[in-house]
């Protein structure tokens, strides 16, 4: 960081400017506490960083009031991410401590999940399916990987802590071969890099528990059979514009000494990704035959990986730098202009802003847009502009005409053509992935909703009047008896024919106002299903869970078909919007969407004395077909050694190589742990895994 003289009384005039403005763009959504600790925090950081300049001699401070404003302006982020933003290099820059900060703020944010354990579970597994569906994206997007990393690794720590505690202890059990196998690996390099005449520095770190985690389900292997448990990075510190050049004479010297897989090559140095990371990766295959993940970068790229959005505005003017955030920050502005009908359609529109996988497409003139992988033709004209997309007719993708929700590739070249009278329609929602597109796509049907509502609400006035009754004292009863949230949606029914005037018929009048015939009255008439708290109780059979520490045998429940959930499974339960209630798996796949976004409907479950009880688990199987009765054994082993009956059971077989799935009934997760370990032990079984139906609505 450059020091230099302190700064002066002149500059400090400008500083505070900046911050009183900063302080008035936010007065509206101050509390009684904040003025006082955004003060305190402008104060402590103003005093850390009164030695330090800019390269370009203004004083430093300038950059974080700069970072503070865009995470209130441009992001939408409160008081607290105002503070942290002021102090974001305070405590790595300055000789100012974590403490001192704690000291004047207390602990919040991340502290908040990294000390969750000692919340009830129930509200732990929210808490993770929050982080796991908003704030893990969210961060990846804004380059914080480091801080996406451990929200990962703690989620987990929540939702599967045995895996995480087995794979935690087998980490630390080979944390010293770790380190002996990375020396070795970086050992036959020092020469070729010190050829190169760059400083650089090089350091290893395991991988996260949940990335290895994903990669054991992803690939069916065991914990030991993964080799590539961490990753080598070389950091080399040189001006900006040899940064390219001298990365790829890394990679150079790399390949020079290990053989490298070339379909593992990803080159971020050249293309940067959308949130500003840079870096060249390689998978090589180093010493005893084992993979290993190596990443190339400079200091400065090095600092915005671990540092992301923050660390991009130090280097603001540097050319790979320019309009890495502005694109998003512009679409993050459009869902935040737009409309929406509830909060839960705001933030999948929001979501989907925060994707991770990218593709590169042009323009006809040859510009370059990024999206996300999976996004489709009308995506890309909505990402160019509003008005393109409203009045997109026909597309073409390298010259060849494709439909609207063509899946773009890398490298295509889009050109769109436009009719003014074109409107989007509710088949478009069918063909876009964007929050953009989605937002702007539904803000136009809404309009044109509203003009067709309007025909729709003068028929009803007209029908209102001839039956001689007051229209707003009727109004909301017909909302609430046909179903909609509000009128407008009653209005455009209408209009559309989907609601009959003469249907009112069904209803009587008393005392000038409509109502529904006394027989006809249910307890649930006109109540919308995110109304229903609690499921319906009914007496069943025997209980099998406790719902909130009581019995359950009074709640109508079923186990949900996409978990298939077993005692000494951590479990939940959501109530349905028949206000029935499904018990599912705390890692179903349904899991993290369920928790995160219907946490009203969801109850604290634990298993009850199952002693007498039996559930169904299903489980894949793989391995070598010898040709040697593979059914034979496994019934064996099933019906005659672990005494267990079996539901259904199916194998295929071809070219050496068989998968099977066996549907068994067991009493509890430790017999069924037991089954699979015994399965594992059989001659030609390659792997053993429980199985999760595919994602479904619930």
């Amino acid at each position: 960081m450059p020091t230099g003289q302190v700064i002066s009384a002149t500059e400090l005039v400008e500083v505070r400017k900046a911050f009183d403005q900063l302080m008035q763009s936010m007065k509206s959504k101050l509390n009684d506490e904040d003025p006082a600790n955004l003060e305190r925090a402008y104060t402590m950081a103003v005093e850390a960083h009164k030695f330090q300049r800019r390269k370009t001699g203004e004083p430093y401070i300038f950059h974080p009031i700069e970072v503070a404003r865009i995470c209130f302006e441009e992001i939408g982020l409160g008081p607290t991410a105002v503070i942290c933003a002021l102090l974001h290099d305070v405590v790595e820059d300055t000789e100012m401590s974590l403490d001192d900060i704690k000291a004047a703020f207390g602990e919040k944010r991340l502290h908040n999940l990294r000390t969750i354990h000692g919340q009830p579970i129930h509200k732990q597994l929210k808490i993770a399916a929050e982080t796991s569906y908003i704030y893990v994206p969210l961060a990846h997007r804004l380059g914080l990987y480091k801080l996406k990393t451990e929200f990962q690794d703690i989620c987990l720590r929540i939702s599967e802590p045995e895996v995480y505690n087995e794979i935690q202890k087998k980490l630390e059990q080979s944390q010293a071969d770790r380190s002996k196998y990375i020396n070795e690996f970086i050992e036959p390099l020092k020469h070729g890099m010190e050829e190169l005449e760059v400083t650089y520095r090089v350091t290893g770190r395991s991988k996260a528990i949940s990335s290895i985690y994903e990669k054991i389900k992803k690939k069916g292997v065991e914990f030991e059979e993964i080799y590539d448990l961490f990753a080598v990075r070389i950091i080399v510190d040189v001006p900006v514009n040899k940064e390219k050049s001298t990365c790829w004479q890394v990679y150079s010297v790399i390949t020079d000494v290990y053989k490298p897989i070339p379909e593992r090559l990803k080159d971020w140095v050249t293309t940067p990704k959308s949130n500003g990371y840079e870096s060249l990766h390689t998978t090589v295959i180093g010493p005893k035959g084992r993979f290993v993940e190596v990443q190339i970068r400079s200091e400065r790229m090095d600092d915005i990986a671990e540092k992301g959005f923050a660390a991009h505005w130090k280097y603001k003017g540097i050319k790979t730098q320019e309009n890495v955030y502005d694109s998003w920050l512009d679409n993050v502005r459009d869902i935040l202009d737009t409309q929406h009908t509830n909060a839960l359609e705001f933030l999948n529109d929001f979501k989907t802003n925060l994707f991770s996988e990218e593709v590169y497409v042009f323009t006809p003139k040859g510009d370059m847009r990024i999206l996300p992988m999976g996004a489709t033709a009308l995506d890309f004209a909505f990402d160019i502009h509003t008005e393109l997309g409203y009045r997109a007719t026909a597309i073409k993708v390298n010259n060849k005409l494709v439909p609207m929700g063509y899946k773009l590739n890398n490298g295509d070249q889009i050109q769109i053509t436009t009719n003014k009278n074109q409107k989007p329609t509710e088949e478009w929602l069918k063909m876009v992935v964007t929050g953009k597109a989605r937002s702007k796509i539904r803000s136009s049907m809404k309009d044109e909703m509203k003009k067709r509502g309007e025909l729709g609400k003068e028929a009803l006035e007209r029908k209102l009047k001839n039956l001689k009754l007051d229209f707003e004292e009727n109004i909301e009863f017909l909302v609430k008896q046909y179903g909609f949230k509000a009128r407008a949606d009653l209005y455009y029914a209408i209009a559309e024919d989907k609601v009959k005037m003469f249907d009112m018929r069904d209803f009587t009048v008393e005392s000038g106002k409509l109502v529904v015939p006394k027989e006809e009255i249910s307890d649930d008439a006109g109540r919308a299903p995110e109304e229903i708290k609690r499921p319906r109780r009914v007496v069943l059979n025997k209980s099998k869970i406790l719902v909130n520490g009581e019995s359950g045998d009074l709640y109508d429940f079923s186990f949900a078909n996409c978990c298939n959930p077993v005692p000494g499974d951590e479990i939940f339960g959501y109530t349905t919007s028949t206000q029935k209630m499904k018990i599912h798996r705390t890692n179903c796949p349904n899991a993290t969407h369920l928790l995160a976004n219907y946490g009203y409907r969801v109850l604290k479950v634990e298993w009850d004395d199952n002693k007498d009880e039996n559930f169904v688990a299903e489980l894949r199987i793989t391995g070598v077909d010898s040709g040697v009765g593979v059914i034979q054994k496994l019934t064996n082993l099933i019906s005659n050694e672990l005494s267990l009956n079996m539901r259904a059971i199916s194998i295929q077989g071809n070219e050496g190589y068989f998968e099977g799935k066996i549907s068994i009934f067991v009493a509890n997760k430790d017999q069924l742990n037991i089954a699979m370990r015994s399965i594992k032990q059989l001659d030609g079984i390659s792997t053993v895994e429980r199985v999760d139906a595919a994602k479904k609505n619930n």
